[in-house]
């Protein structure tokens, strides 16, 4: 197994992208905290994925500070250490730059931006202690490379990241610890079932089109990047314990973007 007596800490990981990466996790011998604003889910996965002795679910608000701080004690409280972060919690807010309200704007930045600086220094704090390294993996998107309209917030947040990770790979080098961002086409989850009619809306078009000739539109095979494919990207990251690959970003979105 590649994360046998690793311990993780995963975002957003009640549902969706995180949660699979929590399974294939545990599946690789890893003990997973699930940290999800729903703590009520949180707590659901967790028991799915084994329970107590393999993960445990913490409530987290990414942009609270205090609460942050308190899921990252609580994870090194029950399983000793902190090995691996994954940065996944995210919305999505739909709307033209001439349209977009500033609290929408603000919030979009707090949760991408500010949640990955407060769970990374959080992270980082124990990870140094330790002096036994250290994985941080940021979910960013294709929009950390590229643009789309409608999406001004969730593209400025996605390019920071890219920024955040290569100063976290730098300062964390002598540390062991590395850093890289996950850049996902669009993965068939809640967060983007929940876009299609809004851009059916935006555009005038059906909500087929928008799979068809915006999401898909530019993929070599016409598919959804799926969480399984996501969460392979997220294991090999976690599992490549050497610098060769810190500071990196891999695009996993079935040939959208290449590079």
């Amino acid at each position: 197994m590649r994360l046998k007596d690793k311990v993780a800490l995963v975002t957003g990981a009640a549902s969706g992208i995180g949660k699979e990466i929590a399974r294939t996790f545990v599946a690789e011998g890893a003990k997973v905290v699930i940290a999800d604003l729903n703590a009520q889910g949180a707590q659901a996965t967790a028991a799915e994925l084994g329970g107590p002795a393999k993960a445990l679910g913490v409530a987290m608000d990414v942009t609270d500070e205090a609460a942050v701080d308190a899921g990252m004690e609580q994870t090194v409280q029950t399983f000793g250490k902190i090995d691996i972060l994954v940065s996944n919690a995210g919305i999505q807010t739909i709307a033209a730059v001439d349209e977009l309200e500033l609290a929408k704007w603000k919030q979009m930045l707090a949760i991408h931006l500010d949640g990955a600086f407060l769970t990374t220094r959080a992270a980082l704090r124990h990870m140094y202690r330790q002096g036994t390294g250290g994985s941080i993996i940021y979910m960013g998107s294709v929009h950390s490379k590229e643009a789309s309209m409608l999406k001004a917030p969730y593209v400025t947040a996605k390019h920071g990241l890219i920024g955040l990770a290569k100063v976290v790979a730098k300062e964390g080098a002598k540390h062991g610890v590395r850093a890289n961002v996950i850049c996902p086409g669009f993965v068939r989850t809640p967060l983007v079932d929940k876009q299609i009619p809004e851009q059916a809306k935006e555009f005038g078009i059906s909500e087929e089109d928008v799979i068809k000739k915006i999401m898909l539109k530019d993929t070599v095979d016409g598919e959804f990047t799926t969480t399984q494919d996501v969460a392979q990207a997220a294991l090999f990251f976690a599992a490549f314990e050497t610098n060769a690959l810190t500071g990196q970003s891999l695009v996993v979105s079935h040939g959208w973007f290449m590079q």
